[in-house]
């Protein structure tokens, strides 16, 4: 009898762990991931909703929000938010290695805590079992309020240059930004005279030269480089297109019309209109100021 028992027992179990279901959640799962210059920053938070509650603060009776003021918050749902730098970043200004980090904030009515802690394997914002001595980096923003409002939760990279980024988090009429900064010029630097070294082609020195056009960086180096770039057989619409820019850079406005209308006569022989148009435009701009 007990081995029946035990057998029904078991069966009941297994019905039971088979017969589970799989429902949507309420504060769905997200990744993404952002490229910004040579780096790459992975998010993974839960996206809860707003539904007609209170969010930040203390509601209209005194009682504390769904984020009351002061605690530790996982800046989403479920697991707490996990951000991950496969390079080396400064958050407002200071250093953080790369690596990956739970993402919590402390808010406050005019002020948030932005802290990046190291250890990641807290279930939601780990709140009693928070260290302060595991935090790897906490800055403070400002938090601002918008017209615009956001029912789920909403974390995002804008602003994209080839070396830095806003972070920002915008939930119900509040949204924070947190600059993020990368040392992509010593990177390309370096990448920049390994290239130059091993035999460069034409395509070398144009993709340099336009790197420093793009950054507004050695123009004198990026015109040099697109002169050999040309002398090298690159005379195509693109790189005379960025040398005209180099040379309006430089002031040098009236070669820059000479080389613009090179750029102009080979994309309209290849029928690139949007080229054509950008000459164009071009052109005109630097006649005005001649």
């Amino acid at each position: 009898m007990k081995v029946v028992g035990l057998f029904i027992l078991l069966l009941l179990w297994t019905t039971i762990g088979w017969s589970q279901i799989t429902h949507p959640k309420a504060s769905p799962f997200t990744r993404i991931e952002q490229e910004v210059g040579l780096s790459k920053i992975s998010l993974e938070y839960s996206r809860p909703a707003v539904r007609n509650r209170k969010v930040f603060g203390i509601q209209a009776d005194g009682k504390p929000a769904l984020v009351p003021y002061g605690r530790i918050w996982r800046v989403g749902a479920n697991e707490s938010t996990k951000i991950t730098f496969d390079s080396d970043v400064k958050i407002e200004g200071n250093d953080l290695p790369k690596g990956t980090y739970a993402l919590y904030i402390f808010p406050y009515e005019n002020q948030w805590e932005i802290v990046f802690h190291k250890n990641t394997s807290h279930w939601g914002d780990g709140r009693d079992n928070y260290n302060p001595e595991e935090d790897a980096l906490k800055v403070s923003v400002l938090p601002l309020k918008t017209l615009a409002f956001q029912e789920n939760i909403l974390i995002y990279f804008d602003e994209l240059q080839h070396d830095s980024a806003q972070l920002i988090i915008h939930w119900a009429s509040t949204k924070v930004q947190v600059s993020l900064s990368f040392d992509t010029t010593s990177t390309m630097d370096l990448e920049i005279q390994q290239k130059l070294q091993d035999n460069p082609s034409a395509q070398t020195y144009y993709e340099v030269a336009r790197y420093y056009q793009e950054q507004g960086i050695r123009l004198d180096e990026a015109l040099s480089y697109l002169e050999k770039a040309l002398e090298k057989g690159g005379g195509t619409y693109y790189f005379y297109r960025v040398k005209s820019l180099v040379e309006a850079d430089l002031g040098n406005y009236k070669d820059a019309i000479v080389t613009a209308s090179k750029s102009l006569r080979l994309a309209d022989a290849e029928k690139k209109d949007e080229f054509v148009r950008l000459n164009q435009k071009s052109i005109k701009l630097w006649k005005s100021k001649l």
